[in-house]
Order: C-alpha cells, then sequence, then structure tokens
C-alpha cells in the first residue's frame, strides 16, 4: 500500500531523514553502524533518535551481548515507516510539480 502524500516536518531534519532512509532499507541496525554511516558523533545521533522515539517512530533495544556488551539496535516501528514513506511520497510529489530544469521561475 502506498502511503497518501504528507510532509512530515520532524522527519525532515537532514539527519532524521537520513536515519529514516537507513532503517527502512532493514529490520533494524545497531547504533554505531548508524552513526558511521550518517558520519555524526554520539551525541549527535543520540538526540535526533531520543526526537524519533519520542514520537514513536523508531524503538530502541539494548540486548546484553557477549562477554556482557551492551549494543543499541534501532528499528523503525510501524508508524514510523508509514511517515516516512508519506514523507517521501510528498517529495516525490512536490518535485513532480516542481518547473521542468532549465526554465525561468515564475515571479
Amino acid at each position: 500500500m502506498t502511503a497518501a502524500p504528507r510532509f512530515d516536518e520532524l522527519i525532515h531534519a537532514p539527519n532524521r531523514l537520513r536515519i529514516c532512509a537507513a532503517l527502512a532499507a532493514v529490520t533494524e541496525a545497531e547504533f554505531s553502524v548508524l552513526r558511521e554511516s550518517l558520519e555524526v558523533t554520539d551525541p549527535v545521533l543520540s538526540k535526533h533518535l531520543r526526537v524519533l522515539h519520542e514520537a514513536g517512530y523508531v524503538t530502541l533495544a539494548k540486548p546484553t551481548g557477549r562477554g556482557g556488551r551492551v549494543r543499541t539496535w534501532v528499528a523503525l516501528t510501524s508508524t514510523g515507516r508509514r511517515a516516512f514513506e508519506a514523507h517521501v511520497a510528498e517529495l516525490h510529489r512536490l518535485t513532480e510539480v516542481a518547473a521542468p530544469a532549465g526554465t525561468a521561475p515564475v515571479r
């Protein structure tokens, strides 16, 4: 099912948009993998994940791994996935109505 286009200001922030795009392609991702792929610091990623988590767009899980190491796993919720798909649909809709390349803007 295709999401109805809807601009989502919460997702639209560049790092949050990139987080959602990365998570949309997988079931879940480990915090350090997201941090490295976005090329941000731990605090920057944590801040954006907190915003997405508080909105109900992502889940954060901290299962204890081998040797007692705790790793944070992040996944889009169904609500987050729908919001991301709707936001992407709206971006597509907006670009389709934009003036063709090489034309003068309307004033």
